[in-house]
């Protein structure tokens, strides 16, 4: 059959089964994205293959991430979540989702979105990317769904036919758990500059025993890449996982400039905001001794009111006081931390995050909003 062919045939209706478009997806113009497949990687990771609504092609750096709009119990929910797909193959996106346990967008994911249902999302956003830092020899270290944007990049370097020297040490729980296990053993196979060194902290009766077991350190690191300091370094993964690699390497005497991270936790509050919170009245009242203008903000769901000085973002100050708030890059960048203002006033700067559309709505960004007035806002 040709191709003139293949794109005749349908599938239960009028639309050709392979339907590649010319123009580029542009989420100002319609942020609607469809699911298309849904791919159990495994037994709590599941892969969303969308398309835009209209046929359209997405452009990104391999490693970007888009932000998505969740509508779940009425409420909506933002999200920030690594493209796991590569820009090498741009009629659908592929978005990697792992299972939290009580986080309420994994769980909705693998529950209720299937083939059929839509989202809406922003983007591509992000310079976690080896496009941005181009290399003669890299060093990928990720660990669990960390996996996703080195994931990318693996497979863009594999489209393109180009015989990238690439060391990918990926740790996981158990072999089970080792997400994308098959596609990376066959990159390996076939592409003599590519190495994947899985490392597993427990191995079942049943399970597959190859690899290495235990957790990533430096002695391990020295046999496995010892040129790792002629690398350029990409980590993703777990806020401990990455803590502790930034560490090992740093004391190892690696060039920091060369080391690039990525890391995106919706669910808790990391230790280091926790801390924040606990110095919230200390700081706040210091502040206010100093004639800094302040101003209360009321959040509207939680019943919560905090003061807020004019120097500081609503977001900075929210989570000194101890509240929960979803966040991500701190920047104005991901819409993560979008919210709609009831009534008063802010100076917002931002860096793409968030539409004039929404902007004329009421919707802010509480990371990079510093309020002129007293607030409320729909929290």
């Amino acid at each position: 059959m040709s191709m003139t062919d293949l794109g005749n045939v349908t599938a239960g209706s009028s639309s050709p089964a392979i339907d590649l478009a010319d123009n580029v997806w542009d989420s100002e113009a319609d942020d609607t994205l469809v699911c298309e497949a849904v791919r159990q990687e495994t037994h709590d990771v599941r892969t969303f293959v969308l398309r835009p609504a209209a046929p359209g092609r997405f452009r990104f750096k391999p490693g970007q991430f888009m932000t998505y709009a969740f509508e779940i119990g009425g409420e909506t929910l933002y999200r920030c979540y690594t493209i796991s797909s590569a820009p090498t193959r741009p009629d659908r996106l592929s978005l990697t989702v792992k299972r939290v346990p009580g986080g309420p967008v994994s769980n909705w994911l693998h529950d209720t979105f299937k083939p059929g249902m839509s989202l809406r999302a922003v983007g591509p956003m992000g310079d976690f990317s080896c496009a941005e830092h181009p290399a003669g020899r890299y060093l990928f270290l990720s660990g669990g769904s960390g996996i996703t944007p080195l994931m990318s990049m693996a497979r863009t370097f594999h489209d393109l036919g180009r015989s990238e020297d690439v060391v990918f040490i990926h740790n996981a729980r158990s072999p089970a758990d080792i997400i994308f296990r098959e596609e990376l053993e066959t990159m390996a196979r076939v592409d003599e500059g590519f190495r994947f060194v899985p490392i597993v902290q427990s191995v079942s009766p049943l399970s597959p025993s190859s690899g290495l077991r235990g957790f990533l350190t430096r002695s391990l690191l020295e046999v496995v890449a010892p040129d790792f300091r002629e690398r350029e370094v990409f980590v993703c993964g777990p806020a401990p996982y990455m803590a502790a690699v930034r560490s090992m390497l740093a004391e190892a005497g690696f060039d920091m400039a060369r080391y690039h991270d990525e890391s995106f936790n919706f669910e808790t509050l990391t230790a280091s905001e926790r801390a924040d919170a606990a110095e919230a009245e200390t700081q706040l009242d210091a502040e206010a001794s100093l004639a800094v203008k302040t101003y209360t903000v009321e959040f509207t769901k939680t019943r919560r009111t905090v003061e807020v000085p004019e120097t500081m973002t609503v977001l900075e100050a929210a989570k000194r006081a101890g509240m929960r708030l979803p966040s991500s890059c701190s920047k104005g960048m991901c819409g993560t931390c979008k919210s709609k203002k009831v009534s008063g006033s802010v100076e917002m700067t931002h860096q793409g995050g968030i539409r004039q559309r929404e902007i004329d709505a009421g919707m802010v960004l509480l990371c990079c909003s510093k309020p002129t007035s007293d607030l409320v806002i729909e929290r």
